[in-house]
């Protein structure tokens, strides 16, 4: 069985949501827009108090290239255009829209028939992708149109699709291959004719077999498209590890990027926005989100319109267990602890994970013990306990010289540390750091 080469970790899946359908939440009072649910640039907001918006009207043009446009998924009224405090705890500029029905743009295909042929050029599916704000859907959010768009010199040889969905307790892109293969497949093959390749290949983990099993028997259709099995490790959903367990072939450190090594990696749920995209006319509007929890009581996964608060999808799945000690926006092991759960759902929610008192308590920090466990887990090949000592005591020119800015931030060090040091706490530190001071020099060139 398939997976990659270098450290990794399994930990607990705790899949308590598998198998269960996909509901549709309820229209929330009030959507809430964030302009940064992205890597890049923050969109431009194109609406004011008062104007009045349908289901995908273009509220917020791209900042840039590397950016991406938003789209109403409520109609209604815009409120204002203020800020609110986001899944990073930082407050960013946002819109407010006051939801008054679900009057949808006319321009987007509401049917359910499959749509299978497409007879675009390369450029103008991308441009058909950027128009609708589609990003990578697995939480990094990298706009979708700019992977599309191969820097000079560099040519994708295939279309690598992240099914993986390897953190633990989600579901939702195991739910949506189970509901949606038909749309996932054309969504493949238009991004496969849209940066000019003949092979495709869909990464799942072994701990989805009907998914393995739908998908492949879909894919027959398909003769360039492979579904490729793979053993459980995390993270195998970071982009240069699946590579690596796909291909065989390993991305350099940084600056290279997947298409120095002739792929283009997109998550699994992208895959089915750009079906959306291109063949429905329907932009970025609206995704599925698992709501989860070992104290929930009714563990699901969600279609969820953007902007809709955290505490809807909690109440839907049962309300706030008594003995919730975090909520945690994503995964455990790459997602991040809320300040309040009126967090809007934005286009890289892939999840809301409930902890109890128990799980989320955290031991207390001892000194290392030179057992290296880190370094052998650390799917970068890092020393993790050496950036870790070194953010700590701010030397950030060594830490820069360690490689720091190709850690992924996955946890895996953290997870297996027996003396239960922060590890990626202050790595996260010395990344942050690291990268504004690098910024800050390219800026002076």
């Amino acid at each position: 069985m398939k997976t990659f080469r270098i450290g990794g970790v399994h930990p607990a899946e705790n899949k308590l949501s598998a198998g269960k359908a996909i509901e549709t939440l309820a229209l929330p009072k009030q959507a809430v827009f964030p302009l940064s649910q992205h890597i890049g640039a923050p969109a431009t907001a194109l609406v004011k108090k008062g104007d009045a918006v349908k289901v995908g009207t273009k509220i917020a043009e791209a900042g840039g290239f590397v950016s991406a446009a938003i789209f109403s998924s409520v109609s209604g009224k815009v409120n204002k255009v203020d800020a609110i405090v986001d899944a990073s705890g930082y407050r960013k500029p946002a819109i407010f829209i006051d939801v008054e029905g679900d009057e949808w743009e006319e321009s987007i295909d509401r049917s359910t028939t499959l749509v299978k042929e497409c007879n675009l050029k390369p450029e103008e599916i991308v441009a058909k992708i950027k128009d609708a704000g589609v990003v990578g859907m697995g939480g990094a959010c990298f706009p979708t149109h700019v992977k599309l768009s191969p820097p000079p010199g560099c040519k994708a040889e295939c279309v690598i699709i992240n099914a993986v969905e390897c953190e633990p307790y989600l579901t939702a892109d195991h739910q949506l291959m189970l509901e949606k293969a038909d749309e996932i497949l054309v969504g493949v093959s238009i991004l496969m004719k849209a940066v000019n390749v003949t092979k495709g290949y869909i990464g799942i983990e072994n701990n989805k077999p009907d998914a393995i099993k739908l998908m492949t028997e879909k894919a027959a259709q398909y003769p360039n498209i492979e579904i490729v099995p793979l053993k459980v490790q995390y993270p195998q959903g970071g982009e240069k590890q699946l590579i690596d367990a796909v291909i065989r072939r390993q991305v350099p450190a940084p600056p290279a990027i997947p298409i120095n090594v002739g792929a283009v990696v997109q998550n699994v749920g992208t895959a089915y926005a750009v079906y959306e995209a291109v063949q429905k006319n329907k932009p970025l509007f609206e995704r599925i989100v698992t709501v989860t929890g070992k104290s929930v009581k009714n563990p699901s996964n969600f279609l969820t319109r953007m902007g809709t608060p955290m505490s809807q999808l909690i109440e839907a799945a049962g309300g706030l267990p008594e003995d919730t000690g975090k909520v945690i926006g994503g995964g455990p092991m790459m997602g991040k602890a809320l300040l309040n759960i009126e967090v809007p759902i934005c286009k890289g929610s892939s999840g809301v994970l409930i902890m109890n008192d128990k799980e989320a308590a955290r031991a207390a920090e001892n000194p290392c013990i030179r057992c290296a466990k880190c370094v052998s887990v650390c799917p970068m090949g890092l020393e993790p306990f050496l950036l870790a000592t070194l953010s700590a005591k701010k030397d950030w020119e060594r830490v820069e010289k360690e490689d720091v800015m190709s850690c992924i931030e996955c946890g895996s060090c953290q997870f297996t540390c027996p003396s239960h040091r922060y590890l990626l706490d202050y790595i996260r530190l010395g990344k942050g750091t690291v990268g504004g001071i690098i910024r800050a020099r390219n800026a002076k060139k």
